[in-house]
């Protein structure tokens, strides 16, 4: 790719122009890296409900617009910008919306994975090293001349694109060998669900566990306690239709709560003799996260927060709850810092530890993208896969 390194790069991108407008595939520009950066081909990304949620503006804070959204991906670093050491030209990558810097207090520490300077923040827009955009536009939304516009980055990484550029630590690089297609569900829901099972809850052999929405995260986390052995594990879900799917992933029991009479958490504690022993919170519903809490056993239950959280609506609990024994605690990323754990867990992935294939449930090319969002929108995938660019192995 050496014709195209030190150069703009003019390239298709899907470019959200507002709240809820279909997205638009459009040429655009890609400016080449910078210090401590790295331009990166995208092969496959997926659509997960954190960009359905930008798109749609729940948040207002933070809307920001033109704008290429994505964050779940597998590419090829095409270039690499000064200072960059752990990735070159040709290697296969994988973004990461978390990053790790290897260098800051968090970073040295075992007990986080929340770098100083890169960790997730749904507010940044701009990039760390000059607090520009590389991205910009070569036409309006309807295809018309106008004036170049800067065009904003999300979440670390803006995968909508046929290149994008991201901060080097928000760059992993993964086993030449591995399946591509199954590794772009590593830089979000697997990693986010599975890693709550492992690295925040801790899940042991021989305990039970209740997964409050079953989306692509809610089934990773099921799928992460099953390959840690738990004997049960509980799905809760509105839709009936991902039981079926849930099966694959371990899921022992299900609970539809339209088909209840009386709150879920007094079902599960019937069904478990007191609580389960951990509960998984996917839904950023906070009804739910209550219903998740008292649905662990008292004395030892454990809640992990895994839903993003759009509401300003604080915690449903009062403080006196917690003096039964029972925890709650967040997860970000399941816990995983990605470039020094990620490569090893994408392994564990190729030798079958985690099934990977069944969470794709769609594939189409970039052109239909739109629909790709709809069928989320509709409960009909779990992750869609778009196949942005073709790009055989050496």
């Amino acid at each position: 790719m050496a014709e195209t390194q030190g150069k703009v790069i003019t390239c298709r991108a899907a470019v959200a122009w507002g709240p809820k407008e279909p997205l638009v595939i459009q040429e655009i520009c890609v400016d080449p890296p910078q210090e401590m950066e790295v331009r990166v081909k995208i092969l496959y990304t997926s659509i997960c409900h954190t960009d359905l949620g930008t798109w749609t503006g729940v948040n207002e804070a933070e809307r920001a617009f033109p704008r290429i959204l994505g964050h779940e991906a597998v590419g090829v670093v095409e270039s690499v910008g000064e200072g960059v050491k752990d990735v070159k030209e040709g290697d296969y990558v994988i973004p990461t919306f978390n990053g790790e810097c290897g260098e800051c207090r968090v970073c040295k520490k075992e007990v986080s994975n929340l770098c100083e300077r890169y960790k997730v923040d749904p507010m940044k827009r701009l990039m760390v090293s000059d607090g520009g955009t590389r991205f910009s536009t070569t036409t309006n939304k309807d295809g018309g001349s106008s004036q170049s516009q800067r065009i904003y980055h999300f979440l670390n990484t803006s995968t909508f694109t046929e290149y994008t550029v991201l901060d080097s630590a928000c760059v992993v690089k993964i086993d030449p060998n591995a399946p591509l297609k199954q590794m772009s569900l590593l830089s979000c829901g697997v990693s986010t669900g599975v890693g709550a099972a492992w690295n925040t809850a801790k899940v042991k052999e021989g305990t039970t566990t209740a997964v409050f929405g079953l989306g692509s995260v809610g089934l990773a986390v099921a799928e992460g306690a099953r390959a840690r052995g738990a004997s049960r594990i509980i799905g809760v879900d509105a839709n009936a239709s991902k039981f079926e799917k849930g099966k694959l992933m371990g899921i022992t029991d299900f609970i539809n709560p339209k088909d209840l009479t009386k709150p879920v958490h007094e079902r599960i504690r019937e069904l478990t003799r007191g609580g389960v022993d951990y509960s998984f919170e996917c839904t950023g519903n906070v009804d739910v996260l209550r219903e998740a809490f008292l649905s662990t056993h008292a004395g030892w239950g454990s809640t992990v927060l895994v839903g993003i959280y759009a509401t300003p609506r604080t915690l449903p609990l009062h403080p006196m709850e917690l003096f039964d024994g029972r925890k709650i605690t967040g997860s970000v990323f399941g816990g995983f810092k990605p470039k020094s754990q990620l490569p090893s867990f994408a392994q564990q992935c190729m030798k079958g530890v985690v099934k990977l294939e069944p969470f794709i449930t769609n594939e189409l090319p970039f052109e239909k993208i739109n629909d790709a969002f709809q069928l989320l929108r509709d409960g009909k995938s779990l992750r869609c896969l778009l196949q942005i660019a073709k790009f055989l192995k050496k």
